[in-house]
């Protein structure tokens, strides 16, 4: 079965490095074992790739600047594009507080890189997604006809990132309000589990996926909503390498799904998220 993984950001040295060394996610790291992850060459990983059926990776980007004086990691997100652009898409992250110059930045992601949508963080960004300061940001992607990504559960140990930021009805909010705007929360919106699964059922525009999480407390949760009301709405998405890609195969290759579902989850609702003919 082919797959599109829709949160995969490759683990070279350089991001490895960066991860486990953040002031985001240092802490984080450190209670996950997350020292344990190996890092690989970028050819190395693309034909890792390959070999389990993975024909395409979206690599978010992310931008906390302001909030965690942390550069943010999109220049990595273009190397990778840029090297294999058959196997990589793009999404540029975005920091609400830079305003203007945010806005600014979308346009030349989406016009100069090539990217296909951008990504952002509300509880990285101290701020829930309904928050005014998104509010510009959302306008234009909703202009240039690109996608939203937004990471909505907050990993343990991170300062400052509190659950309320990352409530799903702040999704269902924004979803309102840009009807034509396509919305992805990630993480399942975890411990929001029902409400993010509702914010996708009573919206056409917004999607999920519950990476990190299957193998979590209410995962069952998810499954039967896959399964019987939002199949349509779910990306499959691995997290690597926060967590492993083998891993989160073999965890949804053990839910019940039916075929057409399962086809729907791994690959075809990813390629109508991202316009591919």
């Amino acid at each position: 079965m082919k797959v599109i993984d829709f949160r995969f950001r490759p683990n070279t040295p350089e991001i490895i490095n960066g991860i486990k060394n953040s002031t985001m996610f240092k802490a984080a790291c450190e209670v996950i074992g997350f020292e344990a992850r190996k890092p690989q060459s970028l050819p190395e990983i693309v034909e890792h790739l390959d070999a389990v059926g993975v024909e395409l990776g979206v690599i978010t980007g992310r931008d906390a600047e302001t909030t965690y004086g942390f550069p943010a990691n999109n220049n990595s997100v273009l190397e990778f594009c840029r090297a294999y652009p058959n196997k990589f898409v793009g999404f540029w992250g975005i920091d609400p507080h830079k305003k203007m110059a945010a806005v600014r930045e979308i346009v030349k992601a989406v016009e100069e890189y090539g990217m296909k949508g951008i990504a952002i963080d509300p509880y990285l960004a101290h701020i829930p997604a309904s928050e005014a300061r998104f509010y510009p940001l959302y306008t234009k992607c909703a202009e240039l006809g690109i996608p939203v990504f937004i990471t909505m559960a907050p990993p343990p140990q991170v300062p400052g990132a509190i659950m309320e930021y990352a409530d799903p009805r702040d999704v269902d909010k924004v979803a309102r309000d840009f009807p034509e705007l396509t919305l992805i929360m990630s993480h399942g919106g975890y411990p929001y589990v029902n409400e993010c699964i509702y914010a996708c059922l009573r919206n056409a525009n917004v999607y999920m996926d519950f990476s990190e999480y299957e193998r979590a407390p209410m995962r069952d949760v998810f499954v039967d909503a896959m399964c019987h009301t939002i199949s349509d709405k779910v990306l499959f998405a691995s997290a690597h390498p926060f967590i492993e890609l083998d891993d989160a195969l073999d965890a949804y290759a053990g839910f019940p799904l039916p075929d057409d579902v399962r086809a729907k989850v791994m690959y075809e609702n990813a390629r109508k998220v991202l316009k591919l003919s």
